[in-house]
């Protein structure tokens, strides 16, 4: 199926409500969750923790909301300063929806990408250069009840 695309100015904040719960994945011993609230008063807010063997690595406070013509992701990653990166654009890639977020004055990432997969999977992509050189990391989560921790099969 060929990927469909819609520019930045037709995306709108509740095309993002489906974030809304817990989220959980784990890489090489680190295990990430993403927590987002309900979409309210037109923002959509949320927070990620991340934890290598019962010690906290950093975390984030998120939010996306609506500025002017477009959306915008802001990150405060472990108490710092805000960053925001503007929608780029939505991609239909067959089951699969892309949400692109895009800073290219930032260091790295210059990209925060939100893929909703299937089956109850959100891929997030933070991407960019470093050093002139192009970096991905791709954090896999499945949805989780947010009390119990349990795994949500959908």
């Amino acid at each position: 199926m060929p990927t469909a695309t819609a520019p930045a100015a037709s995306i709108v904040l509740s095309d993002l409500s489906w974030l809304s719960g817990c989220w959980r994945g784990s890489v090489n011993q680190r295990e990430f969750r993403e927590h987002w609230l309900p979409l309210r008063g037109n923002l959509l807010i949320g927070a990620s923790h991340t934890v290598t063997q019962d010690r906290t690595q950093d975390f984030e406070y998120v939010r996306i909301e609506s500025r002017g013509d477009a959306l915008h992701y802001v990150a405060q990653p472990s108490g710092g300063r805000e960053t925001s990166f503007r929608i780029a654009e939505r991609q239909v890639d067959g089951p699969d929806t892309i949400f692109t977020f895009a800073n290219d004055a930032q260091d790295f990432p210059q990209r925060i990408v939100y893929r909703r997969g299937t089956e109850g999977w959100l891929y997030i992509h933070v991407e960019g250069r470093i050093q002139g050189e192009e970096r991905k990391v791709i954090y896999p989560l499945r949805r989780i009840d947010c009390e119990s921790g349990e795994l949500i099969t959908q």
